[in-house]
């Protein structure tokens, strides 16, 4: 089992900045590749971005791509999402997931281990 616990959300004005990260316990947490997604209300989860077991592969949503940053550390067991220019849009509760597998992936079945969720609130 991994245990995946978010923290870093928050109420923040539009065009500013949120750091999340993840920090991850259990099983071997370096191989998987790990994720951010996100639920607003009334609304599916959606992939935000992933980051591979290596560190070397990411990927982003079109929604995000050039405004957030995924990264990780895995000497510390931790994940983190920088967020810039924050938009309304982006209110939602973020979720981190990982995965056994080291490559990208960007569906939500394919993650086996999920966090809380932390909210993120962008006011206009």
């Amino acid at each position: 089992q991994v245990q995946l616990v978010e923290s870093g959300g928050g109420l923040v004005q539009a065009g500013g900045s949120l750091r999340l990260s993840c920090a991850a316990s259990g099983r071997t947490f370096n191989s998987g590749a790990m994720a951010w997604f996100r639920q607003a209300p009334g609304k599916e989860r959606e992939f935000v971005a992933a980051v591979s077991g290596s560190g070397g592969g990411l990927r982003y949503a079109d929604s995000v791509k050039g405004r957030f940053t995924i990264s990780r550390d895995n000497a510390k067991n931790t994940v983190d999402l920088q967020m810039d220019s924050l938009k309304p849009e982006d209110t939602a509760v973020y979720y981190c997931a990982s995965r056994t597998a080291s490559w990208l992936g960007t569906s939500r079945g394919s993650y086996d281990y999920w966090g809380q969720g932390t909210q993120v609130t962008v006011s206009s």
